[in-house]
């Protein structure tokens, strides 16, 4: 799900980036928690609602990722789409920052936000993996 703003033939970096988060999004939309925590490069940290959580490894990852799950249920979402904003390799990291509209089953929007990550190149198999997460928050001006 991947919108070029100037209309070139997407890269290989970009192709596996959206490859990646494709995955993580489907594993999602599956309930397959395997699927989402091979995302990851550990240890991995995710800051949202101003604060950071490191997760050690794919085990610990796994438990936030069942909780997630508990709240898709409850909140009747079915669907997550991205739109890949920027990516930017620099050796074996790059930057991205991602638009995610989540809808409901009955296709009502329940969430949109943006997401930013640094992602980092397994050096073995040289497959990009989520190595920090920055959830966007509204910050208030007073």
């Amino acid at each position: 799900m991947r919108q070029d703003v100037d209309d070139e033939r997407p890269s290989g970096f970009h192709l596996a980036v959206e490859g990646l988060f494709q995955r993580y999004s489907e594993g999602f939309e599956d309930g397959d928690v395997d699927k989402v925590v091979d995302c990851f490069a550990y240890p991995v940290t995710i800051w949202q609602h101003g604060r950071g959580t490191v997760f050690a490894d794919a085990n610990e990852m796994a438990e936030n990722v069942v909780a997630l799950f508990g709240v898709f249920d409850s909140e009747e979402i079915a669907r997550s789409d991205f739109v890949l904003l920027e990516a930017v390799p620099s050796g074996n990291a790059a930057f991205v920052v991602l638009s995610w509209t989540q809808e409901r089953r009955d296709g009502e929007v329940a969430a949109m936000f943006t997401c930013r990550y640094a992602l980092r190149r397994n050096d073995l198999s040289g497959q990009w993996l989520i190595a920090l997460v920055v959830n966007d928050e509204e910050v208030s001006l007073r």
